[in-house]
């Protein structure tokens, strides 16, 4: 039965994530420091090959893609970008502590003004994520890579990975992340994945340099 091969990836750091700065749907150009761990991760590991390749609309999404794969042309889902802070962009905690509405937000209890809920943000990757699936399926594409942030990475696994697991147990790395495989039939019929291996892979494993330890979240 044929099935269809997505290696998600969590993106590197933007410069502005590393100033603890909530990034949505503003642009932070990726972090100095993220381009030479990308360049040491691809001479310490071997990352997938596939035919297509995708990713979320943020810059540091696009641009660790690009590093990874100098040759691909990725096709940029806007749905699965990272959530809307609104008015909160581009601010920190620090700079929002006061604000009783950020208290609030971080309960799950509220959303940012002018931005997205939680529920509405993880509602919007879902779709997303389904309708990328779909047109995967409709034009044969059988391997794929997708490059996102963190919160729709673990936030998509956490919708439709089998096993299931909560999405802080999904969290990986930066430049890390999971191999799924999509059966049309049992897709079709219920949206879920099976998530079968860890990204990417280390060149020389028998030496046991840099080996990712486990496969999945423990149950």
């Amino acid at each position: 039965m044929k099935s269809y091969i997505i290696h998600m990836l969590r993106a590197m750091p933007s410069e502005g994530a590393l100033e603890g700065r909530y990034v949505g749907r503003g642009q932070s150009p990726l972090a100095m420091g993220a381009v030479a761990e990308l360049a040491g991760y691809k001479r310490q590991f071997l990352y997938p090959q596939a035919e297509f390749f995708c990713a979320s609309p943020a810059v540091a999404s696009v641009d660790t893609l690009k590093i990874l794969y100098p040759e691909a042309q990725p096709e940029v889902v806007l749905d699965l970008a990272e959530c809307d802070f609104g008015d909160w962009e581009n601010q920190t905690a620090e700079e929002l502590k006061d604000d009783p509405r950020f208290a609030q937000w971080l309960a799950g209890q509220a959303a940012p003004p002018g931005g997205e809920s939680g529920q509405v943000f993880f509602q919007r990757v879902c779709g997303g994520f389904q309708l990328l699936v779909h047109n995967l399926l409709s034009r044969g594409l059988t391997e794929s890579v997708l490059v996102v942030p963190a919160g729709v990475l673990t936030s998509l696994l956490a919708a439709f990975g089998l096993p299931r697991a909560q999405p802080q147990e999904w969290l990986c790395d930066p430049g890390f992340g999971y191999s799924v495989r999509i059966t049309p039939m049992l897709w079709t019929r219920q949206p879920v994945m099976e998530v079968f291996d860890r990204v990417p892979k280390p060149q020389e494993p028998e030496e046991g340099k840099g080996e990712i330890e486990g496969v999945l979240p423990e149950s």
